[in-house]
């Protein structure tokens, strides 16, 4: 499943991270790639404990804790903390694969990367290039958001970072750990909450309503795990 989320952050919100991440200390972005992504990643990063990396990430997940969208799509049970990237004069991260465990910061806790989460801080306007190529069953999946909003897709996916031309291209990545490990079951489980969520809206006092939410909560119970 692939998911545009839009309006994770508002416009202040949006604002306010850029100010800091402006003033930040970026260090190279091969410091936190594996032996493969090394050989194509060229772009800026945030230490993992760098302060404005973790002030601007607890703002992210306290907004994506109250979106209902990224709740129904995501079914997070851990979330990594979210990491910043910039990249601007050419640079570019070739086609690789995210890695499938991941050690949570300061801890000994793993968590396996279910979904991989990419949010925007520049308007498409800002930068030239800087596609998100996403490699999906249908084919490759272009993605270029607006500041605030977020993209949500496998972590299995291969895909790649085109190289930026012009201005700079700022974002927060990070992935998490889904309470449903099969795409293909967690996408199921977000199609019948939309359908039950308008069915719900249109005609909330239609049985089908308590039925079908009886048989979503009764798939969690027999999928999820925790």
């Amino acid at each position: 499943m692939l998911l545009a989320i839009p309006n994770v952050l508002t416009s202040a919100q949006v604002a306010d991270a850029r100010r800091l991440l402006e003033q930040a200390a970026w260090i190279d972005g091969k410091a936190t790639a594996g032996h493969q992504g090394a050989r194509v990643k060229d772009n800026q990063q945030l230490a993992v404990d760098d302060p404005t990396a973790r002030q601007i990430g607890s703002v992210i997940l306290q907004a994506l804790s109250a979106n209902p969208l990224f709740m129904s799509a995501a079914l997070p049970l851990h979330i990594l903390p979210p990491m910043f990237n910039r990249y601007s004069g050419g640079q570019t991260f070739g086609t690789h694969v995210d890695g499938s465990i991941r050690i949570v910061p300061g801890t000994g806790h793993r968590i396996r990367t279910d979904l991989s989460c990419t949010l925007f801080f520049a308007e498409p306007e800002e930068y030239d290039g800087g596609e998100l190529i996403i490699e999906d069953t249908y084919g490759a999946k272009s993605v270029k958001l607006p500041a605030g909003h977020m993209i949500l897709y496998p972590s299995t996916s291969l895909h790649q970072v085109t190289p930026v031309t012009r201005g700079t291209r700022l974002c927060s990545f990070f992935w998490l750990q889904s309470m449903i490990r099969a795409d293909t079951q967690r996408s199921m489980l977000f199609d019948m909450d939309v359908a039950i969520q308008r069915l719900g809206a249109e005609k909330p006092d239609h049985p089908s309503v308590v039925q079908l939410t009886g048989v979503y909560h009764n798939l969690l119970r027999l999928w999820a795990e925790m």
